[in-house]
């Protein structure tokens, strides 16, 4: 719980940025396969990326919280 509380302390900007950092992970977590490594590097690569990527992307949104979500849901809405 303390793990929580402290993440929804950090500002909207510092959510933003967490939740962002999901793509590349996610990006990364499907292109190492095209590398010339074994089946089960690449299946230990696609874990490893994949879950950082979840983590980034939970970890933000927890940050975010429900009010930082739906200004940022907002934000993009008005472009």
């Amino acid at each position: 719980m303390k793990i929580k509380q402290w993440l929804q302390s950090l500002s909207f900007r510092t959510g933003v940025i967490v939740l962002l950092c999901c793509i590349p992970f996610y990006i990364l977590s499907f292109a190492q396969m095209l590398l010339p490594i074994s089946t089960a590097t690449k299946g230990v690569l696609w874990a490893v990326l994949f879950g950082v990527a979840k983590t980034c992307q939970y970890g933000g949104l927890t940050i975010l919280g429900v009010e930082g979500y739906k200004r940022l849901r907002n934000k993009f809405r008005k472009h």
